[in-house]
């Protein structure tokens, strides 16, 4: 015969069976819904899109195919380029601020619009995000000999570092403002009751992936940034095998680093750059 539980120790039992419950719910929970967490995308036809481009004086950047996979101003050519690959907010036209730098330091910026973001359809992934990112790279190639450099922005930097470390001939220099070491520890730290290192699919591991790749690394840092933390792109600036140098803006959060052409940190990271890169003015 089974002898039932003491009266004292039914309940806490059973709080801890409806406790345990709970948590695999959220973990469950969680894991469904990691990707609607992690990307925040905003939509818009492409009408509409290439109305607010041109607006903003950018036409569209088409495949070819002739779909839309983002923005740029009248193609220069022979002009070293950077790739603007952003952040997991907003879309790419939201991004703009950047080209005015770029151009001052002799560059043409072009404004690459992931799957899934403003007009274009496609899956949120990190395989989905990294490939197009590739595919983009190989059309600028194929348009000229001229280098480019990859400029990711937050997640966009994990974007970057995984395409260089894919494809380092192609590849002149990285810039890369906020970036994270590994997402799985910006995930725990924000969720520190989840076994997040467990539960995410799109892990975006730019520490292992940037030791593949020895070319130029260029870092601009927050100081005060609450999203993935400093720490985190100090250590991926350790992990940098090639060049690396680092600029960090004290008092700066997440999305409040100064963009302004011909000042610092940007003219020195893009002359950073060039001269790694030996590239001609």
């Amino acid at each position: 015969m089974v002898r039932p539980w003491p009266l004292w120790l039914a309940w806490p039992i059973k709080l801890l069976v409806w406790g345990f419950g709970i948590y695999v719910g959220l973990c469950l929970l969680a894991f469904l819904t990691q990707r609607r967490m992690m990307y925040f995308p905003e939509h818009e036809s492409e009408p509409e899109a290439a109305q607010r481009a041109l607006r903003l004086g950018l036409v569209p950047w088409r495949d070819a195919k002739g779909s839309l996979i983002g923005w740029r101003r009248a193609v220069r050519r022979g002009v070293p380029r950077v790739l603007v690959v952003h952040g997991n907010a907003g879309d790419a036209l939201g991004r703009l601020d950047y080209l005015p730098v770029l151009e001052a330091a002799g560059f043409e910026g072009v404004l690459l619009e992931y799957p899934g973001y403003g007009p274009r359809e496609g899956v949120l992934s990190e395989g989905s995000l990294v490939a197009d990112a590739r595919g983009a790279l190989r059309q600028l190639k194929e348009e000229s000999g001229s280098p480019v450099i990859l400029l990711g922005e937050s997640l966009g930097s994990s974007v970057a570092v995984q395409v260089a470390a894919a494809e380092p001939g192609s590849v002149a220099g990285l810039l890369l403002p906020v970036p994270f070491a590994r997402m799985t520890e910006v995930a725990a730290h924000h969720y520190p009751f989840l076994p997040m290192r467990w539960l995410l699919r799109d892990r975006w591991d730019s520490l292992s992936a940037v030791r593949s790749y020895p070319g130029p690394v260029a870092i601009v840092l927050a100081g005060q940034d609450e999203v993935v933390g400093v720490t985190q792109g100090r250590r991926l600036a350790q992990a940098c095998p090639g060049p690396v140098r680092v600029w960090e803006i004290p008092r700066a959060a997440h999305n409040e680093l100064p963009l302004a052409p011909n000042h610092p940190p940007w003219s020195e990271a893009l002359k950073f750059l060039r001269e790694q890169a030996r590239m001609g003015q």
